[in-house]
């Protein structure tokens, strides 16, 4: 089965207003820029991203929420290198906002993607991220109820992708990335070369294909630092 998608338009093209998005990426690295700056042309709205920051500069998921097309965001970090575009927004009261640990997001998406519908950690106990939230003590130490993360779509970065879907990682753009392509209904990979089976190390596949639905070529992918760095703002 031929998983590859001939362009970034018709990789995203199903995604629909509402949609629940993962978007790889730890800053920069491993963000798939162009399908991002894709998903901005494609022009879906009222999204709900879960990613590990809220972007920088005025390109990638800055870009997407700087668009209007985001209404809500579940991400460790809010407040990055260059946040202007999302704290602008959000003290306009335009966008929402949902703090989650970093390991509890990387736990809750690995969970989703486990099918495991809920589980404990004492990370946020007495703060006021545990509100509402059950808890309970476990061997004498209390422990907070976290949920599944769990999306519809999830658009990742890969550096090779064999025609089936199987998936190796550059360093550490590995992050967040083969937890998202578990925890959503259908995953899209932008890779940088797509290569013949057989061609990945079996090894070296980090994420199998069972897990990739669709992934698209992007031969020279850019990376946000370099784009801010220059100014650049897209559309």
């Amino acid at each position: 089965m031929d998983k590859t998608i001939a362009t970034l338009s018709k990789a995203v093209s199903a995604i629909p207003d509402g949609a629940t998005v993962m978007i790889g990426g730890f800053g920069g690295s491993g963000a798939p820029i162009e399908m991002i700056h894709a998903l901005i042309d494609h022009g879906a709205k009222n999204l709900t991203v879960i990613n590990n920051n809220a972007g920088n500069g005025h390109v990638g998921l800055a870009a997407l929420i700087e668009q209007g097309q985001v209404a809500r965001l579940i991400c460790s970090f809010p407040r990055s290198a260059d946040p202007k575009v999302f704290t602008d927004l959000y003290l306009a009261g335009g966008i929402e906002l949902e703090i989650v640990p970093q390991g509890t997001l990387a736990e809750r998406m690995r969970a989703g993607g486990a099918g495991i519908p809920a589980f404990y950690t004492p990370t946020t106990y007495g703060t006021d991220l545990a509100k509402g939230k059950p808890v309970e003590e476990f061997d004498g130490k209390m422990y907070v109820q976290e949920r599944w993360l769990k999306a519809d779509f999830a658009l990742i970065k890969a550096e090779l992708g064999d025609r089936l879907g199987n998936l190796s990682y550059r360093m550490a753009a590995r992050n967040f990335n083969p937890l998202m392509a578990m925890a959503a209904s259908t995953t899209i990979a932008q890779v940088s070369r797509v290569v013949a089976p057989g061609e990945i190390d079996p090894e070296g596949v980090v994420t199998p294909g069972i897990f990739v639905d669709g992934l698209v070529e992007v031969k020279t992918p850019a990376q946000e630092e370099t784009l801010n760095r220059q100014e650049a703002v897209y559309p």
